[in-house]
């Protein structure tokens, strides 16, 4: 990977402006394109939080009133079941649960906490919890690591995550780590980056990532990057995708510490494991739309998935360490500066930790299938992430 040039350098133009510009754009256009939409139907949540998450990580305030509007939506997609629905009226399901969480945890206002029923979220967790401790997406749908990674994540932001409800999960997530040193999506399948990061950062919410084999984990993510273009591929021989650029990145500071843990000596103390600089390049000269959005490859559409997870690789490229330890790599001018992002959870930090704070002053919802709560130790500990 060579360095970076002079030309390329004035290249990367303002992600800043152009998001914004395109968000603008898109807000207007909603209205008339409601009644003919419906690809997005079943992923309204998510949108919810991509543009959220965009606009947090560009350090963009968002109206107390869109807010407001926002907490009121996801408020009609919860199911009276417990969990988040695609839309409202739809069936509760992990991933629009996640999405809705996290949107409201951005938001981070009293309105936005209690929106979350937790006691029917946890009654929802339940329902899609496996006997061999893996999760289905929704009642009687298909099981893979993300709904672990899902259930994880909201359980442990909102204080409902016990070890009961966790039982047997570690296990049956190690056993998604194959061959290749990657986790797939069900034990036995082709390691894929989205799964590796949904499976490595549940088992750092549960505490158990030490149980990985961390070094073939390694060795098979810092392969994904790749050699001519800088940013990360899903899988092994398939192209480069900006989306990779946090699921795959994304990975690199939960390994550090894991191996930090580990007492591994030869970590550095102001990189990741990865070409943070390439990344960038990849992500500002190649993933932005001239108008505004960022998008997979040169040539490719823009949509919020893409800038979501864009914005967010190029976030961990930036940034190095936690609260305590940090250091920045900035690319280019000064505005191209994101906000840092959680990497267990992939939004800011702050919004993590007083998520954390608020719920953790609330009791875990009685549940008699329960047999105790995670130790404060542990919560303390997320928000050192």
């Amino acid at each position: 990977l060579g360095k970076v040039t002079c030309f390329s350098v004035f290249a990367c133009v303002s992600v800043r402006r152009i998001f914004m510009t395109f968000t603008r754009k898109e807000r207007r256009k909603k209205k008339k394109e409601e009644r003919i939409c419906c690809s997005l139907h079943l992923h309204r949540p998510w949108l919810c939080f991509w543009i959220l998450h965009s606009l947090e990580l560009l350090e963009e305030p968002v109206p107390s009133a869109v807010a407001s509007d926002v907490c009121q939506f996801l408020a009609r997609c919860q199911s009276p079941t417990g969990g988040f629905a695609g839309g409202p009226g739809q069936h509760a399901h992990l991933a629009p649960t996640y999405a809705a969480v996290n949107a409201l945890c951005i938001i981070g206002t009293e309105e936005a906490y209690n929106v979350i029923n937790r006691e029917k979220l946890l009654d929802f967790l339940w329902s899609v919890k496996q006997p061999d401790g893996s999760f289905v997406m929704h009642v009687g749908g298909e099981v893979d690591v993300r709904s672990a990674y899902c259930a994880a994540s909201v359980a442990s932001l909102t204080n409902v995550l016990t070890p009961k409800l966790f039982e047997d999960t570690t296990n049956w997530i190690l056993r998604c780590q194959n061959w290749e040193g990657g986790l797939s999506g069900v034990p036995g399948l082709e390691a894929h980056g989205g799964y590796t990061f949904c499976g490595t950062a549940a088992l750092v919410i549960l505490g158990k990532e030490h149980m990985l084999d961390l070094k073939a984990l390694l060795r098979w993510v810092v392969s994904r990057q790749m050699r001519f273009e800088g940013g990360f591929q899903g899988r092994c021989n398939k192209l480069v995708d900006g989306c990779y650029s946090f699921w795959q990145a994304g990975l690199l500071p939960l390994l550090h510490r894991a191996l930090y843990k580990e007492g591994e000596s030869a970590l550095s103390r102001q990189r990741w494991m990865f070409e943070q600089q390439a990344l960038q390049e990849y992500i500002l000269l190649c993933c932005q739309n001239p108008t505004g959005g960022l998008l997979d490859k040169p040539g490719k559409s823009r949509d919020f998935y893409h800038t979501c997870y864009c914005l967010s690789g190029l976030s961990i490229a930036q940034h190095f360490g936690n609260m305590d330890l940090h250091h920045e790599m900035i690319l280019g001018k000064e505005e191209n500066r994101l906000a840092p992002t959680h990497p267990v959870y992939n939004i800011c930090p702050e919004k993590v930790a007083q998520a954390l704070q608020h719920f953790h002053r609330l009791p875990v919802p009685e549940d008699t299938r329960q047999q105790g709560t995670v130790e404060p130790e542990k919560q303390q500990d997320l928000r050192q992430k």
